[in-house]
């Protein structure tokens, strides 16, 4: 079959709506929008970053009107998700628990043998939860021989608790402080989920399903980083045997080099966008893929906060700023929260002519943000663009 000739518009708006930012509450309201937003995305990202609200808070706020907090929660409690790690740390649907296992043997089988000592200490760990029920690092002895060098010195008895959680032998469940719980498994995967260890080809299929519903739009790079725990070249062979079953798409993109392009065979292709604005987190599914930003939406992005303070350009942590397809700015922001103040450090506008109606939009997604991140007022200490920050200003006088 001949590929799917897209404009970059076209390209645009399928990446929206695979993200869920098509309309705000694509996915409903309430807790149950939280679940089928992690149910389609297949992995919602999580960062201890507390600038803001964290990460995986931001991505659903963002999607979801009037979102509380307590509602992952309660998700995690009911076990209809789980915390673990494939690129990054996130949250997993239940349903999806067994297509985890593959991951957690790659962890077990590539790391570097262990010392003796060191096989002695994790299973001592898991002797004690097993024992006691869950625990957290605190409740081990400090069994630090040195001074500590720096924030990923762990000592030996965090290392083992995260072996064991990576290796599968332990799960995570979190405080209200974000601090990490270590319990086993039985006793937070619920007793219908199905525990079978997929094979390779299944895996490469259910990465492939996943990583394009979430996308809409991509390339085997993107697919092979999601499936790096499988050898060799079977995401593309699979990939390949898709294509031919007319299960995935080819395509090629207008005014857009790379190529093919894939996209699963029922994704949605006529999709209109609200136009709304979206302040996004940083670590939101859209900007993952920093060239994907680039290449369809002529945004250059990069999180400063890994960069060193006097070569950023844009603030610590500058959130991108939506408007219906487009980035129309960047906004370093800080939660203050004993004063219930937000502060935005910098509000740096791309150079794009931005309408009346733009404005108002931004202005109602930063009265959200204000209230999602707990805050009562808000101030701008800077901007590029004086007269798009006062026409702003106004609105909060």
């Amino acid at each position: 079959m001949a590929p799917l000739k897209l404009s970059k518009s076209q390209a645009r708006k399928i990446i929206l709506h695979a993200a869920g930012l098509a309309i705000r509450g694509q996915f409903g309201t309430g807790c149950e929008a939280v679940y089928r937003l992690i149910d389609h995305l297949g992995f919602v990202q999580l960062d201890t970053n507390y600038v803001v609200e964290r990460a995986h808070h931001h991505v659903m706020a963002a999607r979801i009107p009037d979102y509380q907090l307590n509602w992952l929660d309660e998700l995690i409690a009911d076990g209809r998700i789980f915390e673990y790690f494939t690129s990054d740390a996130g949250y997993i649907p239940m349903h999806n628990f067994r297509f985890s296992l593959p991951i957690k043997e790659a962890f077990s089988i590539n790391r570097k043998p262990l010392m003796p000592a060191e096989g002695r200490l994790m299973k001592q760990v898991l002797d004690r939860i097993e024992r006691e029920g869950p625990l957290m690092v605190g409740d081990f002895e400090n069994d630090r021989q040195e001074a500590s060098t720096g924030w990923w010195d762990w000592r030996p008895a965090k290392i083992a608790l995260e072996r064991l959680y990576l290796d599968g032998k332990l799960m995570i469940t979190r405080t209200k402080k974000f601090q990490k719980v270590y319990d086993l498994p039985m006793n937070l995967v619920t007793g219908d989920t199905d525990i079978t260890v997929p094979t390779p080809e299944e895996f490469a299929r259910y990465v492939i399903r996943r990583t394009l519903g979430a996308l809409g739009i991509a390339q085997v790079k993107e697919l092979s980083w999601r499936a790096r725990y499988v050898k060799g070249n079977l995401v593309k062979r699979e990939l390949e045997k898709m294509v031919t079953a007319g299960e995935v798409l080819t395509a090629v993109i207008d005014g857009v080099k790379a190529s093919p392009f894939y996209m699963l065979h029922d994704q949605k292709t006529d999709i209109e966008l609200s136009g709304e604005a979206f302040i996004l987190s940083p670590f939101d599914i859209l900007n993952v893929f920093r060239h994907r930003l680039r290449d369809f939406f002529d945004f250059d992005y990069q999180v400063e906060c890994f960069v060193p303070a006097a070569k950023r350009k844009y603030g610590y942590f500058s959130l991108p700023v939506l408007v219906g397809d487009t980035f129309v700015a960047r906004m370093d922001a800080k939660a203050d929260r004993k004063q219930k103040l937000l502060i935005v450090h910098n509000l740096h506008f791309e150079a794009i002519e931005l309408t009346e109606t733009t404005i108002e939009k931004i202005v109602d997604a930063l009265k959200a943000f204000i209230q999602f991140n707990q805050c009562r007022d808000i101030i701008f200490k800077r901007s590029n663009h004086e007269a798009y920050l006062n026409a702003i200003t106004t609105e909060f006088q």
